[in-house]
């Protein structure tokens, strides 16, 4: 069983994750997987396998709801009596998920998706930072398994002393991010000219995703870039370069507007994986990011440029220099780099084995249709 309060409209990576896991145990049947999460006020089940428990919205917070009821949580839990629990999110859950494991007697594992202490410490101070620090390591150290999405995460895990914390990288869906499918009317769309310079952003709108630093390089690029800036979140200034654009709530529309664009920026530089990076991959786009965090374990140079974190002018060089390249020779690289490593056909066989790795579950999961590992091990 997988729950989190990290599942709404205008959700992004964790709902990705757990809706392709889902689809994929399905496909393969190896395993009876529910997901259980914050619904609304009737709480009825989505379909088979997906339940929810009427859960009251948070103000502001683009559709997330909070998990009030947790006596109706735990009932669900105890009710279908799984053999495994998975957490994704560090809050009222997560210390829920470790009851129920007890009083079911079976392993539970976290999923650790976000950098609480980072977060944390960057909106109300460092000392506020070391608290959710020491927050942390209290309750992930309780886990049979923490997984995290990049090894710079699990580094930080294991410096607090979660020792049974695990690189496991998050997936793509290579079918319907592929490239190919991209508008060619996209760019007349826009009221942009065809010869546009076309990059696009896909994310939150928030304070860590150094949206400020992405309008000053723009401005310092000029004509002929142009922005395409897609998601949801805080008041954005207007800019001559920049479109914004709504969030994409289906795949589908997603894929196809990455695809439209010449290629991805990404300006975060604490990201714990970056899942639209690789999408934009997977569609044979290249990619600007931060040398910095989960972004630069995915860019290399030979499927994009890796620039100094905090300057406008160093990304804005950064964009530049990309286009002085063989974007298509750079797309179709990183699309390999995306067959080859995270496909769901590469990732959730790992996923698996790191369950399996848990000695409560030795035996219980048969692998041995899935022989291929992740290209790193």
């Amino acid at each position: 069983m997988d729950m989190t309060m990290f599942f709404a409209r205008e959700s992004g990576g964790v709902k990705r994750y757990l809706t392709q896991k889902r689809a994929w145990l399905q496909a393969h049947r190896i395993l009876h997987h529910t997901l259980l999460v914050p619904g609304g006020r009737d709480g009825a089940p989505r379909e088979p396998g997906l339940l929810s428990i009427p859960s009251p919205l948070i103000p502001f917070a683009h559709g997330y709801r909070l998990p009030l009821n947790l006596l109706a949580w735990e009932r669900a839990l105890l009710d279908l009596q799984p053999d495994l629990i998975e957490v994704g999110d560090p809050y009222q859950l997560a210390w829920l998920g470790l009851r129920a494991g007890r009083k079911l007697g079976v392993p539970v594992v976290s999923f650790y998706h976000s950098d609480l202490p980072r977060l944390v410490g960057s909106r109300f101070g460092a000392m506020t930072g070391r608290l959710a620090s020491s927050y942390v390591r209290q309750l992930y150290e309780r886990f049979d398994l923490v997984l995290a999405p990049s090894q710079v995460m699990v580094n930080k895990l294991q410096a607090l002393g979660i020792q049974q914390a695990r690189f496991q990288p998050l997936g793509v869906d290579t079918e319907r991010f592929r490239p190919g499918i991209g508008d060619m009317q996209l760019r007349e769309r826009l009221g942009l000219p065809r010869q546009v310079r076309l990059l696009i952003y896909v994310g939150r709108f928030s304070r860590e995703k150094n949206l400020p630093l992405l309008f000053k390089a723009m401005r310092q690029l000029g004509a002929p870039y142009h922005l395409l800036l897609v998601g949801a979140g805080m008041h954005l200034p207007r800019q001559d370069n920049v479109t914004l654009w709504p969030y994409q709530s289906e795949t589908s529309d997603l894929a196809r507007l990455i695809a439209s664009c010449d290629a991805m920026v990404h300006p975060g530089d604490q990201e714990t994986f970056g899942l639209v990076v690789l999408e934009a991959m997977a569609c044979g786009k290249p990619v600007v990011g931060m040398a910095a965090g989960g972004v630069a374990e995915l860019v290399d140079p030979g499927c994009g440029i890796l620039v100094k974190p905090g300057s406008p002018a160093a990304f804005a060089e950064g964009v530049s220099a990309l286009f002085d390249q063989d974007l298509q020779a750079l797309g179709k690289n990183a699309r390999s780099r995306v067959e080859q490593r995270f496909s769901w056909d590469r990732v959730i066989p790992r996923l698996l084995r790191q369950y399996a790795s848990i000695p409560a579950l030795a035996g219980q999961l048969d692998l041995s249709r899935f022989p291929i590992k992740y290209a790193a091990d």
